[in-house]
């Protein structure tokens, strides 16, 4: 199973992962993109690791995302990735954004097991004024939607509550 949780800031889309991962009774993976570049961002991982806790392998890989789910992808465990929009802007910054997205692609094809993605809404403001922002909102758009072609389930996280956007639910008649 594949799952894309996609969300606003702050929305409750890594708590929501995390608790989808555990329902699997699966070893649990847990795939960060983030560096910590300054002292903020080094707290919010330590943060993030001390809420996972110790039974949460820790893999992490800014830019060569599909190297690492083809090298830790196996049957008897599902890995969370947090986050893809963090991914996306190191890629574009180190410029490999078009041949890792290729490669993560082809990946999913290979990939049967576990997956659960998790990645900021961004397509909901304004167009950005500068160029690599739009490049940024572009990149990140078109993820998502080739993400979700290849997930059995997204889920848009708002205020902290799940709402099901992928299988959509048929109306039933009376």
């Amino acid at each position: 199973m594949k799952e894309l949780v996609i969300g606003g800031a702050r929305s409750g889309k890594s708590r929501f992962a995390q608790s989808q991962a555990v329902k699997c009774k699966k070893k649990l993976h847990y795939l960060a993109t983030a560096e910590a570049a300054d002292d903020e961002m080094a707290e919010r991982i330590r943060l993030h690791r001390a809420e996972r806790g110790p039974q949460w392998t820790l893999i992490e890989e800014p830019r060569q995302l599909a190297t690492a789910l083809l090298n830790n992808h196996h049957q008897d465990n599902v890995i969370v990735i947090d986050c893809l929009t963090l991914w996306v802007t190191q890629c574009l910054l180190a410029d490999c954004w078009e041949s890792e997205r290729a490669a993560l692609m082809a990946a999913l094809d290979q990939l049967n097991g576990d997956i659960i993605f998790v990645s900021n809404e961004t397509g909901m403001g304004v167009v950005p004024l500068g160029e690599l922002t739009r490049q940024f909102v572009d990149a990140s758009g078109f993820l998502h939607q080739a993400i979700a072609a290849h997930c059995e389930r997204v889920t848009l996280m708002v205020a902290g509550l799940p709402m099901p956007v992928k299988p959509v639910q048929s109306a039933q008649s009376s």
